[in-house]
């Protein structure tokens, strides 16, 4: 059923938002590195690789460089034009293509590079094993401001592995588990409230019964 409404939502945006996604291709096209589009290795379904199609923000050798898969606020391997596209989450939108061949779907578990994927409990990678990653999901939503939480630390390696980490896999488990038709609606509504209104806090509303947010990020999330 989800498969239906993945191909219709993406093939609406693409053709609704496509005039003006011209205009960031021109604009990466003429600064940073020339390049248009990064695509990344992330784990999907069935613990199988996939490149993850995203808008290019940070040079093309940034994981090699210093800082590795972490960003701070001022990097010197973003783009021009990288800090805007974060920011407003447009660097996400080629994922569009992602959903529409099958990849991913709209809602899911988010899907991430193959260190933070190993790094999660047994049990959540046996969850999320059959599951289609997402574009948004009940994790991208609690950690919509993952990147500013991270700059409050030094050691953003140590934080992300041992206290992010390990409550997104918990967060990503709990939606496998509560997977239905209503579920995704409510995800996807409130994620446009919350490109809109980014400090909303009107998921906790909605989601009462996610699992307890550890101390050391109650103060963030």
């Amino acid at each position: 059923m989800t498969r239906f409404f993945d191909i219709f939502f993406s093939s609406l945006a693409v053709i609704i938002l496509f005039p003006f996604m011209i205009p960031v291709m021109i604009g990466l096209k003429m600064t940073g590195e020339h390049d248009i589009f990064y695509g990344q290795k992330r784990v999907g379904k069935y613990g199988k690789d996939f490149r993850l199609l995203k808008f290019a923000t940070m040079l093309k050798n940034s994981p090699n460089l210093p800082g590795g898969l972490y960003t701070s606020a001022n990097d010197p391997r973003m783009l021009p034009m990288g800090k805007f596209l974060r920011k407003t989450k447009i660097n996400e939108l080629p994922q569009l293509l992602n959903i529409l061949i099958g990849q991913m779907s709209i809602v899911g578990y988010r899907p991430t590079v193959q260190e933070h994927y190993e790094a999660y409990p047994d049990e959540a990678k046996r969850k999320i094993y059959h599951a289609k990653p997402g574009l948004t999901g009940i994790g991208s939503i609690v950690f919509r401001n993952e990147e500013e939480i991270l700059q409050q630390f030094e050691d953003k390696k140590s934080f992300h592995q041992k206290i992010i980490n390990p409550y997104k896999a918990m967060l990503e488990s709990w939606y496998v588990d509560h997977k239905s038709i209503v579920n995704y609606f409510k995800i996807i509504f409130i994620t446009v409230l919350l490109v809109l209104k980014p400090n909303s806090g009107i998921w906790k509303k909605h989601f009462k019964d996610l699992p307890s947010v550890p101390p050391e990020l109650q103060k963030y999330i």
